[in-house]
């Protein structure tokens, strides 16, 4: 039956056109608000994002050349205004927001919470490096707890199908997203343990945003991973997706992929390498067979005239004996000559013939100083004897004790030597100086000079030491 069409019919890429021109045309320039999730950033340097609310979501990106307007780099979990402009991804049929500026407007919710929690466990010593524990080198059976239809436990089993491994790989199906997610890996974690013989729990989830990681965000998952008595290594997400069960895990791989590869052996590569090692020992231990063989034979033919040599040996062990002997006996004479000589020449300078010496030289030059010092003695003995008896004529004491005094009289503080009558008057009181103690007078009359006066004035000093002025 033949559909009529009453209007143009347009191709995909006509109406994928028509659409955008519509959104570019409406939605020049707009702000949105919302928070980032599922950030990537390629090798081409753009970033793409979803910016999400609690009910709808819109792909956005920013390219290379605008992120130098960033104020800080773009993270999972912020709160940001987007500036920007609506179009279409013709290649795919998808409207995205092209941003063009990023205002910060804080974390959300999940972010805040994961932060939180982050830090509570941190506190509480299960992020501590002392409490991993060293993973097996050759397990014999790990537990995966993944999604039984995920591509996380197809790429875990794929890397362990290609390495031929014989450990045995048990997965414990439970959801990885979604509300109650968290409690079934918790329990499964729990199960793990309580089964024989398990060596690894493996924790695996493809990537995705941070609410689709979420349950491995959960407090009761990160209880059961501290709890485990078995080793947990996780592979979640990609290679910059960090859960709170990753930093309670022993082992931290980056995807389920680097999980299974890093726990489980590659039994080709160790099979290759055990044949080369055995090839490597066989071929050195025939060459050392060989070498061996090569210097057993070389030896033989050396013994095979053994006896001739050994008698030519022994001839020229005498000869040597011999032509050493006669040596070494002239050498010894030699050597016992210049003994000789030099025992006579440190006789000559032996250190207790020197000092003998030294004791005749000292013992004379003392004696010298000795004559010496007694001519300067007797020489200023005589000097002092002469200089004493000088001394003794001019003492003043000495003119008193020939029957001489000395008069004095006190003006004012002053004493005052009196030399001439003509000095003190009737009544004044005047000390006399006598060799032998001194006398306190009153003058009761005054003569006048009968000899003139002496050409120098005596006076007394003020210890009265000396009664003359010379």
């Amino acid at each position: 039956m033949a559909i009529p069409y009453s209007a143009e019919i347009l191709t995909v890429s006509q109406a994928t056109q028509s659409i955008k021109s519509l959104l570019e045309e409406n939605y020049r320039f707009i702000h949105v608000r919302g928070e980032i999730s599922n950030l990537r950033i390629p090798y081409s340097g753009h970033r793409y994002f979803i910016l999400k609310d609690s009910t709808a979501q819109i792909r956005a990106v920013l390219f290379k050349p605008q992120d130098r307007y960033l104020a800080k780099p773009l993270e999972d979990g912020q709160q940001v205004i987007c500036h920007g402009r609506i179009s279409v991804y013709e290649q795919r049929g998808e409207y995205q927001l092209i941003v063009d500026v990023v205002e910060q407007a804080g974390f959300g919710v999940l972010q805040v919470r994961f932060e939180e929690l982050k830090k509570k466990l941190a506190a509480e010593g299960l992020f501590d490096a002392a409490r991993k524990r060293p993973l097996p080198a050759f397990p014999e059976k790990i537990i995966v707890i993944s999604s039984p239809s995920g591509a996380a436990i197809h790429d875990f089993l794929t890397v362990w199908r290609l390495r031929r491994s014989p450990v045995t790989v048990q997965l414990l199906p439970v959801r990885v997203q979604g509300k109650g997610a968290g409690e079934e890996i918790a329990a499964a974690i729990d199960l793990a343990n309580r089964q024989q013989q398990t060596d690894l729990i493996v924790l695996c989830r493809g990537g995705g945003s941070i609410e689709d990681l979420w349950a491995f965000n959960e407090e009761t998952v990160a209880r059961a991973i501290a709890r485990s008595g078995v080793p947990v290594v996780t592979g979640i997400g990609h290679e910059i997706d960090f859960t709170i069960a990753d930093f309670c895990a022993d082992l931290r791989a980056p995807t389920p992929t680097g999980a299974a590869e890093r726990i489980i052996p590659d039994t080709a590569l160790l099979r290759n390498r055990i044949a080369g090692m055995k090839k490597e020992i066989v071929n050195c231990l025939e060459r050392r067979l060989a070498m061996e063989q090569r210097n057993l034979d070389h030896s033989l033919r050396l013994l095979g005239n053994f006896r001739e040599g050994l008698q030519s040996l022994a001839f020229r062990l005498d000869l040597c004996i011999h032509r050493f002997s006669r040596i070494f006996l002239a050498r010894l004479a030699e050597k016992e000559q210049r003994c000789e000589r030099l025992m006579r020449r440190l006789e000559a300078q032996t250190p207790l013939h020197r000092l003998e010496l030294k004791a005749l030289q000292i013992d004379h030059l003392q004696k010298r100083l000795l004559r010496h010092m007694s001519t300067i003695l007797q020489r200023k003995e005589a000097q002092l004897a002469a200089g004493a008896a000088l001394l003794d004529s001019l003492s003043p004491l000495a003119i008193l004790a020939r029957g001489y005094a000395i008069v004095t009289k006190e003006i004012g503080k002053a004493t005052k030597v009196i030399s001439r009558s003509s000095e003190v008057e009737q009544g004044d009181r005047v000390e006399v100086l006598l060799g032998h103690g001194s006398l306190r007078c009153e003058v009761l009359a005054t003569r006048p000079d009968r000899v003139p006066a002496p050409a120098v004035e005596p006076t007394l000093s003020a210890d009265g030491a000396d009664g003359y002025e010379r």
